[in-house]
């Protein structure tokens, strides 16, 4: 199958922009399973020192299935949402007694673990093991409701349209730099605020761009003023 062009934008934006992140230096199971429920809720600045140091301390799925709860959670302190810290326990319990230790590459599988939602899911199994799966993300549902002009809130209301297109574009091979890829050109370039669409690989055929409304789409949630 030939690869579609903005997905070959995409990727080679990424390979000459993509930020240097530790988990990225890897394609251990384990370590980008706990990168990205540490990234969820949490910026990437922060999550750094915190993922350096999980990891020393549990090297592998086994160090923390054997940890005591308190430990866990001492070592989470201060990324808060501590019900992921539980889950990344339990989970690893169950990888260790069902699985020998070893993150499953088994979609059904995976549901089955405790804080392996759907995004959890797609991220793992694209990142780690290269499968077909796309991930939706903030950054994600930002940068497609632009592309395809989908007005409304940047809410999961979109997010089966989103996953239709992701559907035409995800590359046969190479899924985890495209997902990568499609997260980064969120964080990096089609922010929120003032995106840099002048440097956009997409901005050709961005519908939001074409249009100039990349600053109403998503339509921006007012501000509660108190007095």
């Amino acid at each position: 199958m030939k690869t579609n062009p903005i997905t070959s934008h995409l990727l080679s934006w990424y390979k000459g922009n993509a930020r240097k992140l530790p988990w990225r230096e890897t394609s251990d199971p384990y370590k980008i399973w706990i990168s990205e429920i540490m990234l969820q809720q949490t910026t990437v600045n922060a999550v750094i020192p915190y993922f350096e140091r999980w990891i020393k301390i549990f090297p592998t799925v086994g160090s923390v299935a054997q940890a005591s709860p308190e430990k866990i959670l001492k070592c989470w302190q201060g990324l808060g949402y501590y019900e992921r810290a539980r889950n990344i326990h339990k989970a690893a319990k169950i990888i260790c007694t069902d699985h020998d230790g070893q993150v499953p590459s088994d979609p059904e599988k995976l549901k089955r673990l405790p804080g392996f939602g759907a995004y959890t899911r797609g991220a793992v199994l694209s990142i780690a093991f290269d499968q077909r799966h796309p991930v939706i993300d903030a950054n994600v549902r930002r940068v497609l409701m632009r592309y395809r002009g989908l007005e409304g809130y940047a809410d999961n209301s979109h997010d089966q349209k989103i996953k239709e297109f992701l559907e035409t574009i995800l590359p046969q091979r190479n899924v985890r730099s495209f997902n990568q890829a499609l997260m980064e050109l969120g964080a990096l370039i089609c922010r929120s605020k003032k995106p840099s669409c002048l440097v956009c690989p997409w901005n050709g055929s961005c519908f939001a761009f074409q249009k100039g409304l990349q600053d109403v789409i998503p339509t921006p949630r007012k501000r509660v003023t108190t007095q």
